[in-house]
């Protein structure tokens, strides 16, 4: 296990591979979605949401089959979502003057994404009363168990297909499809050794400091794994494309939390998480889901002063995690 120079090390390492396949991830997205003629809100939603959360659904992988801890991968989902909501339509805002949202990603892409908060709550409630061995302090997630959020996100893939299919493409750029897809693989690949190291570096920090992985999960993996979705956001938004600036966002929150959990569940056969730990930071989720939806609703822009509120919220939340972790404070049962 490295050293704390060499896990810091390890770590800028690791972020900036992700960053690497996430740029050329990026490019190959765009053109194919232009290639097929998909509407700029699929192109968010689904194209560059699902590819930019390949991160997040690798360090669930990465953590749960090869290092054997679950709850660093979940700690890393939910951390993520938080880091999603917050930081990346801030800094969108920020480095465009403002953030323009519309009605659809309101009242369709941000609704839904709080009914997946939902249902993966519901999920570990589940496991938690219901599934042999749950207690209130262990929630056991199984594979008939997690096949709820995964057909959940199957009607949000269909909702979006239906979008698709009335749109009519009026910007079709001609492009080789062989040598994007064989980009975006590449890309992928690049992306997956990235994670791989961002985890290795985690767990030598909870080694180090004698804390939680949780906890590095919810910070330094959650941070490192975003990079993708906020490196499509802000681009997006310095191109004045606030749709796919918001909707990747909403997108790929979507993902991680109705796909990339039951993944590491199917792989694992069953995975217990501290039911204690995640209620009260899902609650946080919850909270921040609802501030999102508030302020982007308001005149239906992100403003800077918004954007600010949005980066302290998130300020708060490593603090409060932070003194959690290291004994502090007592809020939070079970760290």
């Amino acid at each position: 296990m490295p050293g704390l120079l060499g896990s810091l090390a390890l770590a800028a390492v690791a972020v900036v591979v992700i960053y690497t396949g996430s740029t050329y991830f990026e490019r190959a997205a765009e053109r194919l979605s232009r290639h097929y003629g998909l509407p700029v809100a699929v192109h968010g939603a689904i194209v560059v949401a699902v590819g930019s959360s390949f991160p997040e659904i690798s360090s669930i992988v990465i953590s749960t089959v090869v290092h054997g801890e679950f709850s660093l991968g979940v700690g890393a989902i939910v951390g993520s979502a938080i880091f999603n909501l917050l930081v990346i339509p801030a800094l969108s805002a920020l480095t465009s003057e403002d953030l323009e949202a519309t009605r659809d990603i309101v009242h369709k892409d941000a609704q839904f994404y709080i009914i997946s908060v939902l249902v993966l709550f519901i999920v570990f409630a589940l496991g938690a009363t219901y599934v042999p061995g749950g207690t209130n302090s262990a929630a056991i997630l199984t594979r008939p168990l997690v096949v709820l959020p995964l057909a959940t996100y199957g009607v949000y893939v269909f909702l979006h297909q239906q979008d698709a299919s009335e749109h009519d493409a009026v910007e079709v750029r001609d492009v080789d499809p062989l040598r994007e897809w064989g980009v975006l693989a590449a890309a992928l690949v690049v992306i997956a050794l990235g994670v791989e190291g961002i985890v290795r570096s985690a767990l030598a920090f909870g080694d180090i400091f004698d804390t939680p992985t949780f906890l590095w999960g919810l910070t330094v993996i959650a941070a490192g794994t975003s990079l993708p979705d906020a490196f499509v956001s802000i681009n997006a938004a310095r191109n004045d494309d606030d749709v796919t600036s918001l909707t990747n966002v909403l997108g790929s929150n979507t993902f991680n939390l109705l796909v990339a959990i039951p993944v590491g569940v199917l792989l694992a056969g069953t995975a217990t998480i501290n039911f204690l730990v995640a209620v009260p930071t899902m609650g946080f989720l919850a909270f921040a889901t609802l501030v999102f939806v508030v302020f982007t609703r308001t005149n239906l822009e992100l403003t800077n002063v918004e954007a600010i509120g949005f980066l302290a919220l998130y300020v708060l939340f490593l603090l409060w995690i932070s003194l959690e972790s290291v004994g502090a404070i007592e809020t939070v049962q079970g760290i």
